[in-house]
């Protein structure tokens, strides 16, 4: 009959709105019906209209999608679906609504209306590769722990530094407030020998300049894994802090008497704001 739609064209084209998936089956149903597929978005939509859509609500980590998609397709195209708005492979989805979601069931199978919330779960390769952690940093995350038990400041090798008390020529601090990185380099500060120590930041050079009376040291913002800190007892409004400049935590370079007022501009400038520790 000519009122049939060709089906080779059909199963080229996928059906409008039907998320690329389904092109084959929606087009081999159409063929049997006796009228042409059409766009409707009523849910009691007959079984023969091929291409009816049902609006669904894609909820995965703290992010909402509205897709309009073709009751007909399966678990599986939907997948497919969520992995081209999510970035997350199908494999690593679990899709759930009214449980896990079965992949080789069409969503009016298993009575998807509108406005259905399908909750995604599961992580991106880059998660995954972010949390999966070499053994070698696993353990140093152990002693990590175990040393934290008490703060910092007591450990032995702080202490000889934090006894001599502050440095004479130490910046004051101001409590309570978060200011942007002065100008001036930061000084007034020991490292973890004693010495007097400055922290430069060039940022249109990307670089930390840590100087010391012996030498300064040019660090590429971007080689400083982390930096950490912690409150001096006793003197909370100025940090311990560390810039962590080799794979593990004995890179730490220690430096001390940092005004509090500047911890978190030093943390968001030296790892970016977009790195979120």
């Amino acid at each position: 009959g000519a009122e049939e739609p060709g089906m080779e064209a059909e199963a080229q084209q996928p059906p409008l709105g039907c998320g690329g998936g389904g092109g084959a089956a929606a087009a081999g149903r159409a063929a049997e019906g006796e009228e042409p597929p059409r766009e409707s978005v009523s849910n009691g939509g007959d079984a023969e209209s091929g291409r009816e859509l049902v609006e669904l609500k894609v909820i995965w980590n703290k992010n909402k999608y509205d897709v309009k998609f073709c009751l007909d397709s399966t678990g599986a195209e939907l997948k497919q679906k969520i992995h081209s708005l999510t970035g997350l492979p199908p494999a690593m989805q679990k899709v759930m609504f009214k449980g896990l979601l079965p992949e080789e069931k069409t969503l009016r199978e298993i009575k998807v209306t509108n406005g259905a919330k399908i909750m995604v779960v599961g992580s991106t390769i880059n998660d995954v590769l972010a949390v999966n952690t070499p053994k070698e940093a696993a353990q140093q995350e152990v002693k990590a722990e175990e040393n934290k038990k008490e703060p910092l400041c007591r450990q032995k090798q702080h202490r000889k530094v934090l006894d001599k008390g502050k440095p004479d020529d130490v910046m004051p601090s101001v409590k309570g407030v978060q200011e942007r990185l002065p100008t001036v380099p930061l000084s007034g500060m020991y490292n973890k020998s004693g010495g007097k120590v400055r922290l430069t930041f060039k940022l249109e050079q990307d670089q930390l300049w840590i100087g010391t009376k012996e030498r300064t040291e040019k660090l590429p913002m971007g080689s400083i894994k982390n930096v950490v800190s912690e409150p001096i007892e006793g003197h909370e409004d100025y940090h311990m802090m560390a810039f962590q400049l080799g794979p593990t935590e004995a890179s730490y370079y220690w430096v001390y008497w940092v005004p509090t007022q500047y911890v978190d501009a030093i943390k968001d400038t030296v790892l970016g704001k977009w790195q979120y520790f």
